[in-house]
């Protein structure tokens, strides 16, 4: 006589149930054992979907629209910092083989082109080994670019400078005090801690544009001949003009050379984490110590 136990009803007090008989376990346990088993397996065909659809948006997001970019080099200080993270725009310049993540194009020319303008700020592989770099754009196709006394012509005619303000750096573990030449000042310190100084000028380009550079001393690229920008190309500068190499070195000089039109990535769009680089994994703490905050947030 199988056995009975009570089950509730709302409204309807105590009833007694038949429990079922071993053999009837057993058979229901053994219908149930299918459904787990493939209820796991459609867990885990379900993840796979989901991790493989997410790395197919990154790769097109990261070719096409967006892609993270650190600053690691001053030669575009004032306005980027070592430890400076970048998001850059993809689809301003249209795309070429070096718009490509992971080495993966292998076609020639670019694609949906759009044209950069004097003054913008680049990244760009690098003609003369597999590296992104980032300098501002001086000279368009077609232009003659000068240096006269650490002054900067366009076409015959003089960049507008005016000095300003001294750029006082935070001095920090990731940016030292790198000075060149025989340009050494005295150590500088105030309430928010040492600093290094550096004489600063303002530039303004004859579309309007204007940025900050800095000229530390008389060096060997502040005097040089006309360059003739050839074309299908761009003629790129750092804004730390004695610390940069740039178009006014050649490749066998270390420098950029007339940089190939195709070899634009894209065009900053704003700063998404910066770090002075004092943080230390094991110290959680210092991961946030070590961010500058007033960075984060700056747009281009």
């Amino acid at each position: 006589m199988p056995s009975l136990r009570p089950s509730l009803r709302a409204g309807r007090g105590i009833r007694l149930d038949p429990l079922p008989s071993p053999r009837e376990s057993g058979a229901m346990a053994s219908a149930a054992k299918p459904r787990r088993q493939a209820k796991a397996k459609g867990g885990l065909a379900e993840t796979t979907r989901f991790l493989l659809f997410l790395f197919v948006f990154t790769l097109f997001l990261r070719t096409f629209i967006i892609a993270p970019f650190m600053i690691p080099s001053g030669s575009m200080l004032p306005r980027l910092m070592i430890g400076d993270y970048l998001f850059v725009a993809k689809w301003p310049y249209g795309y070429s083989r070096y718009a490509m993540p992971f080495g993966l194009g292998r076609f020639e020319g670019r694609y949906l082109a759009g044209e950069p303008e004097r003054g913008d700020i680049v990244v760009f592989r690098y003609p003369g080994k597999d590296e992104d770099w980032v300098k501002r754009l001086i000279g368009l196709p077609g232009d003659k670019v000068q240096m006269r006394a650490g002054q900067l012509f366009l076409n015959g005619r003089p960049v507008t400078r005016v000095r300003i303000a001294d750029f006082r750096m935070p001095r920090s573990a990731n940016s030292p005090c790198r000075y060149v030449g025989n340009y050494r000042p005295a150590p500088a310190t105030d309430g928010d801690g040492d600093f290094c100084p550096y004489p600063r000028f303002r530039e303004t380009l004859p579309n309007g544009r204007s940025y900050d550079v800095l000229d530390q001393i008389h060096g060997i690229a502040d005097d040089t001949p006309v360059y003739t920008v050839p074309a299908g190309h761009y003629f790129m500068m750092g804004d730390n003009r004695d610390d940069s190499a740039d178009s006014r070195f050649t490749l066998a000089d270390q420098g950029v050379g007339f940089l190939p039109r195709d070899n634009l990535i894209g065009r900053p769009v704003v700063t998404f984490f910066s770090t002075d680089g004092s943080a230390e994994w094991l110290k959680p703490w210092t991961w946030f110590s070590a961010m500058r905050w007033e960075r984060i947030g700056r747009t281009f």
